[in-house]
């Protein structure tokens, strides 16, 4: 580590771990949803529980994978061991999900489940031991900072390549079950270049402080669990992910259904929702700047909440008005992921300056779990509305012709309801209170206070 904090390739290398985030986190909840219910012939409800189910899983194996990675000793340290063999192991699953070697049906709605079961496990094991490294790569709130703002930046390219290329991906390879097997090679690519890129780039960093532990899982699963800040914010961030995958799972359909451009309309709803998040930074930055983490959280999720509202008037509006409408949504989502991803830091250093004991990784891994729980929420949510609208699934490869209530289950789970599940759970940030401390109040983007 140089004088001025930890090496500038150590930033990039650990930055690099969010292309294996970025593109689990964004790709499934994108594509596997309308890839059952179009292409597979899967009911939408049975698909809503196929999305939903194996994701759900990762609520019980993430604290189980970070209180593993708390307790190991290597040569590597406690979490990049972690982060090659998951975050490979990732990659080979994530193409297994749309092999499909069972054609289309019951047998093949299965065999996603299954394999999504397997992926979601071998990401838990990647992305605990990432998310917990900056607590312990630095002691210094200011060097967090950069690091945080690093990995920010590197997710949003993630996400907006992943997101925007995987459906273009699907329509250059013919649609279908061809279409869908080349994007699964294609982000399984993303994911080891991320993994090497991180495993690699971090391999000078410190490994950390090796302190004391609580005695067992269910002791330190108390001590998340007593910390109020953390508890409110993670309550927050589980319920507003759930939203976000509501507008993620609904793009494709969205796109047909209602813009009536099955073809580029996903790929450019996308690029609108989260393009901005490389262009706004700097404006969350002196919101946060002026005044702080939590309220720039809150205003940032009522801009999303107010975006996704106006969108209710998608069918009158021009495609143009649309995709601006989508922009603003982006700004808001931005935000979110900045406050909420540079709080839980300081959430970690907090309990561990007041406890004297090593919960980054049992900390992480509980809000690993409820972040992926809200993420696999929203798809069902959303395919649990299609259900209840009538939406007509298919096992061509293109969506069938749907009736006006189908249209209308579209349009509400993709505007009303991540509207409605953004700005609610802000109320519980009333609770999300930590003691002064001697901190930076920002650097290169992402605010520390």
């Amino acid at each position: 580590m140089t004088a001025t904090g930890l090496p500038r390739r150590v930033h990039l290398g650990y930055a690099l771990g969010s292309l294996v985030t970025g593109a689990f986190g964004t790709v499934p909840g994108l594509l596997l949803l309308p890839y059952l219910t179009d292409t597979l012939g899967v009911a939408a409800g049975v698909a809503a529980l196929l999305v939903l189910l194996p994701k759900a899983w990762d609520v019980l194996v993430n604290p189980v994978a970070g209180r593993i990675s708390d307790r190991t000793r290597s040569r590597w340290g406690a979490r990049r061991p972690y982060l090659l063999g998951g975050g490979l192991a990732l990659a080979v699953l994530f193409a297994a999900i749309f092999a499909a070697p069972f054609g289309t049906g019951p047998a093949a709605g299965a065999y996603v489940a299954v394999a999504f079961l397997a992926t979601a496990t071998a990401f838990a094991f990647f992305q605990v031991p990432y998310v917990a490294m900056p607590a312990e790569l630095t002691a210094d709130p200011a060097e967090r900072t950069r690091l945080m703002s690093w990995r920010i930046a590197v997710l949003a390219l993630a996400i907006l390549v992943s997101g925007a290329v995987a459906p273009a991906v699907v329509a250059a390879g013919g649609d279908g079950v061809p279409g869908h097997r080349w994007t699964g090679l294609f982000v399984a690519a993303l994911i080891v270049a991320g993994t090497l890129g991180a495993f690699l780039g971090t391999r000078s960093a410190p490994a950390g402080t090796v302190a004391e532990t609580e005695p067992s899982l269910r002791a330190q699963l108390a001590v998340a669990g007593a910390n109020r800040p953390f508890r409110a914010l993670l309550l927050c961030f589980v319920v507003q992910s759930a939203g976000v995958a509501t507008v993620l799972a609904g793009v494709k359909y969205f796109a047909g259904q209602v813009l009536r451009d099955p073809d580029g309309g996903p790929t450019l709803l996308f690029a609108c929702f989260v393009g901005p998040a490389l262009l706004v930074m700097p404006l969350w930055t002196r919101v946060g700047a002026r005044a702080g983490k939590r309220a720039g959280l809150v205003a940032a999720s009522l801009l999303f909440a107010a975006g996704a509202l106006a969108l209710v008037a998608s069918p009158v509006l021009p495609a143009a008005g649309v995709y601006a409408v989508v922009a603003l949504i982006g700004v808001g989502y931005a935000g979110q992921q900045v406050f909420a991803l540079a709080m839980l830091p300081d959430c970690i250093a907090h309990d561990t300056a007041r406890t004297g004991r090593r919960q980054a990784g049992v900390f992480t891994g509980v809000w690993t779990a409820g972040e992926t729980l809200g993420l696999a929420l929203g798809p069902g949510i959303y395919g649990l509305v299609l259900q209840l609208s009538g939406y007509v699934s298919s096992a061509t490869g293109v969506a069938a012709t749907q009736p006006a209530s189908a249209r209308l289950g579209v349009l509400l789970g993709f505007s009303v309801l991540p509207a409605l599940l953004v700005a609610a759970p802000v109320v519980l940030l009333r609770a999300y209170t930590l003691p002064a401390a001697p901190v930076a109040p920002f650097e290169r983007g992402v605010p520390t206070r």
